[in-house]
């Protein structure tokens, strides 16, 4: 079970990793988060935005009703600038 489930169907990716990166901040290092994403550049978006601050991809959510992926918090991820997910702090 995720410790939190972000509701991002209706954002763009950028949109999405800035409302993602907000939630990241306050569930703190370990826990378990669950996005759900329409955005078709998701899938490829979110590995690599793991990939950048050091949180763990833990991949799509298998059988959920709509596009969930899932990631855990790294207690010693990267920053961010708060509108640029892509430019680490």
């Amino acid at each position: 079970m995720p410790d939190l489930v972000v509701d991002g169907r209706d954002k763009l990716c950028v949109q999405l990793l800035i409302k993602l990166r907000a939630h990241v901040r306050r569930a703190g290092p370990g826990a378990v988060i669950h996005l759900i994403a329409t955005d078709p550049a998701a899938p490829v978006d979110l590995p690599a935005w793991c990939h950048l601050t050091g949180h763990t991809y833990l991949g799509q959510v298998e059988g959920a009703e709509r596009p969930t992926f899932a990631l855990r918090v790294a207690g010693t991820a990267e920053e961010t600038e708060d509108t640029r997910p892509w430019h680490v702090a």
